[in-house]
């Protein structure tokens, strides 16, 4: 019998295989040791607990990103990309890899969001996908001010692979995060938007994380131990465009 921490989209597979773009497999066997507690948490935690913007009932766009673990000079790192600074939505901001379901991906409630999420980082960053194992898919989020619901998938790059900016016109640049950095309570920032909403930031590698991306950074940071106390009175202001 599979076990509960494996599922399997698409055909059959080996326990540890990477996930490649079409077969979709999903499973936490054979991983680092250190990546245990993202696996625990992953398997149990509840959407509230990921974000107060949950799916509405209907509508939407489906969407998926890449949470990408590697192990990097400095330990575990994550790996995001920034946004070109000429485009009309968040430009410049720092992000997953990832963007919406295409038809040929599958079922959004299925094999969908790992194919997607896939694709995109593919797309975005071109790396390997062949060298990524996805071991967890995380409850749908929302994006209210895009209308985007986001399903964030968890992965293990068991095979780093070259990656960069593949349209300088989309992605301003590729790069990784020590979670050290992450963890510091030098580098954590509360953000203040001209809406009023306030959320939690990281100033990390030349760049101020924020928004989405931030925000499940800090739960996953949270709900497995690896969150250093830090100071929510270090307030950062965002500009209106953001």
């Amino acid at each position: 019998m599979r076990s509960a921490r494996e599922q399997q989209y698409g055909k059959e597979a080996d326990a540890g295989e990477p996930a490649s773009g079409r077969e979709a497999t999903v499973t936490a066997e054979g991983l680092p040791e250190w990546l245990d507690p993202v696996a625990r948490v992953a398997a149990t935690i509840e959407p509230p607990q990921l974000s107060r913007f949950l799916p509405p009932e209907s509508g939407g766009r489906q969407s998926a990103v890449l949470i990408l673990f590697g192990l990097g000079s400095r330990g575990p790192e994550l790996l995001l990309m920034e946004r070109a600074g000429t485009l009309r939505s968040h430009a410049g901001q720092p992000s997953f890899p990832g963007g919406a379901l295409d038809p040929e991906d599958g079922d959004p409630e299925g094999p969908g969001p790992v194919r997607a999420a896939l694709r995109e980082a593919q797309e975005e960053t071109g790396l390997d996908p062949s060298g990524v194992q996805v071991f967890a898919v995380l409850p749908r989020l929302y994006i209210p001010v895009s209308g985007f619901v986001v399903t964030p998938v968890l992965g293990w790059w068991r095979r780093p692979s070259p990656v960069g900016a593949v349209d300088q016109a989309e992605t301003a640049r590729v790069f990784t995060v020590p979670v050290a950095d992450l963890t510091d309570p030098a580098h954590r920032v509360t953000t203040r938007h001209p809406s009023g909403h306030i959320g939690p930031a990281f100033l990390v590698e030349n760049a101020l994380v924020w928004g989405f991306t931030a925000g499940v950074i800090d739960r996953i940071l949270h709900y497995t131990g690896w969150e250093i106390p830090w100071d929510r009175d270090k307030a950062v202001p965002l500009d209106w465009r953001s």
